[in-house]
This record gives C-alpha cells, structure tokens and sequence, in this order.
C-alpha cells in the first residue's frame, strides 16, 4: 500500500471516530434521560419514534462526513499518491532534504495511441513501482504525488545521490510497463528553503531545459541546488531587461562558390554574476516568465543593428519562438523596427522548429506570409525529424531547409543516406536551398557535396567566431 493511500485510510477513519463518538453519546443521554428509569426500562411509542429519529440523523450525518471526505480526497484519482495541494501541504511539515520529479515523455504520444484506461492504469503502476522500488530500499515514508499530466513529485529526507540511484534502478528495471515503452526524465533540486512550490516550478524548467537541449539521450538526469537556480533566474531576469545577449556565429559554407556568405547565431546571456546562461537554460525561465516577447524582440533588434556593421553579402539565419511569431505586437513591433532601419530585410532568415503542426495551421501560414512579404526570409530547422516538418513543407514554400543532425552523422548508414538523398533532390525540386549541420570531417563534406547541398555547417567548415571578430572581418 502506497504510504498516500495509509494516510487517506487514516484521515477517514479520524473523520469517522470524530463524526461517530459525539453523536453515540448524544445517543446515550437520550436513551438515559428519557427513556431509562431506574431498573425499567419502557419504551413508548413516541420513545420509539425519537430513538428512530435520532438513529437515522446519526447514520445519515456520519454518512454525509464520509461522502465529504471522499470528495476532499488527499490523493489523485488516477495514481492514488497525493494530489498536488495535498503534497504541498504535507511538504510543509516533511521539509525533506530533497525532491525529485520524474518525467513520463512520450505520455502524449501514448496517449494518442492506447486508451485512457489504458493511460490511467499505466500512471498507476509507474505509481506502485515508485513506492515499491523506495521500500526496497529501506524507504517507507516518502511522498510520492503528481503535478500534473505526466509529471510524478518525489520527495524524501536523503540526499540526492541515492534518489538517483533508486530513479536509475526504476528505469533500469522499467523500460516498458504494460507493454509501453517509456521514455522517462528526472531531475532532483536539494536546499529549497522551503520554498516548496517554486522548488517544483524549478524542477519543471531543469526537466524543460532537458528536452530543449539534446535529447537523443534517454534518461538525461540532473541535479540542481535551489539557491543557485533562484539566483540564476534573477540574473536571467536582469540580464533580459538590460539586453545583454552574447551571440556567437557559425560560418554556412556555399558549396557552389565555396564561400561563407551566411552565419546562424547562438544565443547565451551574458551574466554578471555566474557563467553565460545558455539556451537550455534560460529559455525555460523566461517562457514560464513570459518574457518570450521581450527576449525575442531585443534579439533581432540586435541582429538588424549588426547588418550595417557587416557586408550586405552577408546574412544571419537565427530561431525565435513561434509563439512570438503569432503574436500581433511582436509583428508590428518588429515591422516598425525594421521599417526605421532601412535595411534589406533579405539578410534576415528567421528558423522554425515545432514538433507538432500547429492547430490553426492554414493561419500560422498567413503569418509566415506576413512575415515573407516584408522580405523576410523564412528557414525550418531540424528538417526531416518530426511530421510537422513535411506537413509545413506541403502548405508553404520555404526558403531554406535545415536537416536534422541525425542525417548527418549517420552519413554512412545506408537508409539514413537515402532518406537525405529523397530529401535534398525534394527540396531542389521545390528550389528550396537545402544546409547540413554538425559537418566534422572530409568524408562528410564530400558525400554531402555529391548528394548535391547547398550548404553545410560545423567544425568541418570553421570554429564559431563572437561578435567582435565578425564586425572585424567583414567591416
């Protein structure tokens, strides 16, 4: 039995003696004040129809505070840990020295593949597996929960090396339930300062920044101590607001003039306080933050400032987010900016990645549209890794194609080869130019060459260079 489930048992059974001990003495005085007499005892009709009376509201009022207490249930309906408010609470007075969550990623995508009960007795049994693998290992008492969806809160007075090696074991042990296969994530955060709810939102950004960076590897686990994930969040904050981003640039060399005339832009900020905050990091937080907007907005502001610094042969291809893209403030905004520069919008290659086709698709295509008539040109990053992709490709003609790395460093696999030789000779058909990343070595240029790119980028063309040397070399 779920330690959860001990404490929902108890809490009802204390509800039931609270509710039941007063109302069997009111029982009891009844019956001696009017109805006992002396060693006799008589009972009368109207005694009768009291006692009756009295009986029915006591079994009517205990049945009516069990009924409650089923519906303010201590535990989630699906799993039978604790619900969210529930292990907030009880965190409260645990105040454990460490809590973990663990991720289920794949869950949307079983979830449009099996049933719900399916669903749901696949999160009970991750559920039961969690509390059985910390009883093995000597641990009766921890505080298993779920956040939301497919998120499970873990939380115990050890230190983090062995909640991660029991989260290892579980894995390990676990890589199908029910005859899914899972895909988990988790990530454990130690000094909270009691600050048990931004613990949990921090958890979620480390499990976030997991999956914004790569992915390829299964179990990606990190830990984290709190004060310093606070900390970096405010100088994230700061460093926002003051616009320091650190840009760093990636020659795209053109294979058919055998120049660069093209550099994609990495993004770190720039802290005053810890070392440059990566995207992988900093994207998380300014999301939940919402300063998505802000952060996007203030990079192609320094981009469009840097293009009169460098030669007009030149242009930058860099992400932003689509949810900015979508929005009509961040398009006027930008329009405006643009407008005051006088520039040729053309250097500008904006790159898109979803993993998911957008619901609205036919007007997220008007928006790309808004945004190419203004001359902008527009680029899909990580080409050929997601449906969505080809299902962008089908509506809307794109400038230019970025593959996924996948197709680059399994060049010598033969489907791989195939597949990227389908897609180059779809993307010449459609004139679309076509660029492979994570180039190291000649024998990639080479094959990548004949296969027909149009550019390729990576340590195999040139290190990136910052900001200075590129003004430096083209100025």
């Amino acid at each position: 039995m779920l330690y959860s489930q001990k404490e929902e048992r108890g809490r009802r059974f204390s509800l039931a003696l609270r509710a039941g001990i007063p109302v069997l003495l009111l029982i009891f005085l009844v019956f001696y004040t009017t109805i006992y007499d002396g060693d006799t005892v008589t009972i009368s009709i109207r005694d009768g129809v009291l006692l009756a009376a009295i009986t029915f509201i006591a079994i009517y009022f205990i049945y009516f505070l069990m009924n409650l207490s089923v519906q303010e249930t201590l535990l989630d309906e699906t799993t039978q840990g604790f619900n969210k408010k529930t292990f907030i609470k009880k965190l409260q007075h645990y105040k454990p020295k460490s809590i973990a969550c663990l991720n289920i990623e794949n869950l949307l995508s079983l979830s449009e593949n099996y049933s719900s009960d399916q669903i749901d007795n696949l999160l009970y049994s991750i559920s039961r597996k969690l509390n059985l693998v910390f009883k093995q290992n000597g641990l009766d008492t921890v505080l298993i929960g779920r956040h939301r969806g497919s998120e499970f809160l873990i939380a115990l007075d050890e230190n983090h090396d062995n909640i991660q090696a029991i989260l290892e074991t579980l894995i390990e042990e676990n890589p199908r339930i029910n005859n899914m296969e899972i895909d988990y994530k988790f990530a454990i955060i130690t000094n909270t300062n009691e600050d048990f709810e931004k613990a949990i939102v921090q958890l979620r950004d480390i499990i976030a920044s997991q999956s914004v960076g790569d992915s390829k590897q299964k179990h990606i686990h990190t830990i984290k101590d709190a004060k310093e994930l606070s900390s970096i969040e405010k100088d994230v904050i700061n460093t926002i607001k003051k616009k320091k981003l650190l840009l760093s640039f990636r020659p795209l060399l053109c294979i058919q003039t055998d120049t660069i005339d093209t550099y994609e832009i990495a993004i770190k900020l720039k802290s005053e306080t810890h070392q440059d905050i990566p995207p992988r990091v900093f994207l998380p937080i300014i999301n939940r933050l919402g300063l998505g907007r802000e952060y996007d907005l203030t990079l192609i502001k320094h981009v469009i400032d840097l293009l009169p610094l460098v030669d007009d042969t030149i242009s930058f291809t860099f992400n932003l987010s689509p949810f900015s893209l979508r929005d009509s403030s961040f398009q006027e905004k930008l329009f405006i900016y643009l407008n005051e520069k006088h520039i040729n919008p053309s250097r500008l290659i904006i790159q898109l990645y979803e993993r998911k086709t957008h619901h609205d698709l036919s007007g997220y295509l008007n928006t790309l549209k808004n945004f190419r008539s203004h001359g902008i040109r527009i680029c899909i990053d990580n080409f050929g890794s997601s449906n969505a992709s080809m299902e962008y490709m089908k509506h809307f003609k794109f400038d230019m194609v970025q593959f996924d790395r996948d197709y680059v460093t399994n060049l010598e696999d033969g489907t791989t080869y195939a597949m990227l030789h389908s897609l180059i000779n779809m993307s010449k058909d459609l004139h679309v130019q076509t660029v492979a990343k994570w180039v190291d070595n000649e024998t990639q240029k080479k094959k990548l060459k004949a296969l027909g790119i149009d550019y390729i980028q990576g340590f195999g063309v040139s290190k990136p260079i910052d900001e200075e040397e590129l003004i430096n070399r083209y100025n």
